[in-house]
């Protein structure tokens, strides 16, 4: 488990894995069964640019697409 999820706390590739983890993505994965890519609306948090927070508040204001 990770201390911090934040951007600065984390390498990209750790944060690759929160994504992944936090999806449950493993043998299973729940791509394409909402009607998107889960993981393409969580890429600006894996490259640094982003806040798990903020891009889940955008969805849920209608913001992401």
């Amino acid at each position: 488990m990770y201390k911090s999820i934040k951007i600065a706390h984390t390498t990209r590739e750790e944060r690759i894995e929160i994504v992944k983890n936090s999806l449950s993505f493993g043998e299973e994965s729940c791509e394409g069964s909402v009607g998107f890519d889960v993981m393409s609306m969580y890429q600006p948090y894996i490259d640094g640019e982003k806040e798990i927070s903020q891009i889940n508040m955008e969805f849920h204001s209608g913001m992401v697409k």
